[in-house]
């Protein structure tokens, strides 16, 4: 296990090095590294490692998403509703949260997500059915989408 700091680790998966940090409260922040450091333990370290093999995932950690907005913690919240192997549009996010015509701020929110992959942030796509932006990159993008059943 590699500590970087209060309670970050960085572990090594199929889809690259991934930095976690956890708080008192729960998960606060999961980034895409871009060199690798050793591999942590732990359940939540086996369930990334599972997920990033392509295995259906239930994560079992609380997550701590206090650094957000209300607004960014509402999109947050809507985007744990959807379904693994599904998208849905910034445009339908926006409708689920009651602000329909803040489109553009979900995007901002998706931009601003601390733990991706367990708020699926890579689910959310533009109206035409482009993918529209992700804190990965694009082609990470496409990957998680890929390795969770969404045909693109």
């Amino acid at each position: 296990m590699v500590h970087l700091g209060s309670g970050a680790v960085t572990i090594q998966t199929k889809l690259g090095p991934l930095r976690i940090e956890f708080s008192r409260r729960g998960l606060r922040r999961l980034e895409f590294c871009r060199s690798a450091l050793s591999g942590a333990t732990g359940k939540f370290s086996r369930q990334l490692q599972a997920y990033a093999a392509g295995k259906a995932i239930k994560f079992g950690c609380r997550l701590d998403l206090s650094a957000g907005t209300p607004f960014q913690q509402k999109v947050w919240r809507a985007l744990q509703t959807i379904p693994r192997g599904e998208t849905r549009s910034y445009a339908w996010v926006a409708k689920a949260i009651g602000k329909p015509k803040a489109a553009r701020a979900v995007g901002a929110a998706c931009g601003a997500n601390p733990v991706p992959i367990i708020v699926p942030c890579h689910r959310v796509v533009a109206s035409d059915g482009s993918l529209g932006g992700f804190s990965g990159g694009l082609a990470l993008k496409k990957r998680l989408l890929k390795l969770e059943g969404v045909s693109l």
